[in-house]
């Protein structure tokens, strides 16, 4: 057996039995946390795989979770774990261990080893404070700084944000994008009508502000757009539904993943991707008129917002689905 399995066999229940087709059989333990009755005919059962991973599969309340080397451990082996009275300390370290063993499969490599190419921004791009270091007064300028602390709501803090006087960059507030700490790419966002309204210069598989995310945090909270992931300093996949290699960049963090969409329809492809993953999504009951976490800032402030996303979080297949249901039906309201 490997680390993972002697944790998990360490925490089952003294009463518990072996069945003729290889479960390890006791008292589900899942029962009463999902709002079941609680189990009392050992209807919880475990199984080992022959790759080195198990299984758990509860016949009462129907919970299924589970561990195979080369993954991480999904929310529901982390609530598995917990329910058995593993401390969220001794979670966080087995996550961390997973992660060192996913490490060493070869499909993870990659996701792992992944890099980006160094790139240049537009010219005569400067951060906002340098520009006002040098006391520019440009009406340009001054318009993106009104944009970016008035129209917004936001802090200059909250990022990096620059500016360019080139020719087709001057009314746009310009967002480096950061890979280990090296510029990767840019993109441009016009502050005043007209389109295009981004200028994006983005690599394939590139996650927005992934290097903010230390690993001191419990989860990570996943959007649509850059600046709602500026808004609550979580990561953002520029698109309505992550590809494949922004999934494996977001699961490198070893920890809880929750996922807000935009309120329209076409978020009902986050939460397929939150569906298909197994991670967390949250459709917090904003006021009607507030389309997405960067409005929700605006209104309500960070702290406020950052709350209500972690208490309306809810996972598993059936929730999630039910979620998936009301932002396709949005157009039909």
């Amino acid at each position: 057996m490997n680390e993972v399995q002697d944790a998990l066999m360490a925490l089952l229940p003294y009463k518990r039995k072996i069945t003729p087709s290889g479960w390890t059989s006791f008292n589900g333990v899942c029962c009463h946390h999902r709002g079941e009755k609680p189990d009392d005919r050992q209807r919880g059962g475990i199984m080992s795989t022959a790759a080195g991973g198990f299984t758990y599969h509860c016949f009462n309340c129907n919970f299924k979770a589970g561990w195979s080397p080369g993954k991480l451990l999904s929310n529901n082996t982390k609530s598995l774990f917990r329910w058995l009275g593993m401390s969220d300390s001794d979670i966080s370290r087995l996550g961390l261990l997973v992660l060192k063993l996913k490490d060493d499969q070869p499909v993870t490599k990659k996701a792992l080893t992944f890099e980006l190419l160094e790139k240049s921004l537009p010219d005569d791009c400067f951060p906002i404070s340098e520009w006002i270091k040098q006391g520019c007064e440009d009406e340009d300028f001054l318009n993106v700084v009104d944009y970016v602390i008035n129209r917004r709501g936001m802090g200059w803090n909250w990022y990096n944000w620059h500016w360019s006087a080139a020719p087709g960059y001057r009314d746009r507030i310009i967002l480096p994008f950061y890979h280990n700490g090296k510029i990767v790419g840019s993109t441009g966002r016009k502050i005043n009508p007209g389109k295009p309204k981004y200028l994006t210069d983005a690599q394939p598989g590139y996650v927005f502000n992934l290097d903010a995310q230390t690993y001191d945090r419990s989860c990570v909270i996943v959007v649509e757009g850059q600046f709602d992931a500026i808004a609550i300093d979580g990561v953002a996949i520029m698109h309505n539904e992550p590809n494949e290699t922004q999934c494996a960049r977001i699961k490198t963090l070893g920890r809880e993943v929750i996922v807000v969409p935009d309120k329209d329809q076409p978020g009902a492809k986050m939460i397929k991707a939150a569906i298909d993953n197994e991670w967390s999504a949250s459709l917090p009951p904003w006021e009607d008129d507030i389309k997405d976490v960067a409005d929700a800032v605006k209104r309500y402030g960070r702290i406020y917002v950052l709350s209500t996303i972690l208490h309306y979080k809810v996972n598993g297949e059936i929730k999630l689905n039910l979620l998936k249901k009301r932002l396709e039906s949005i157009n039909d309201e």
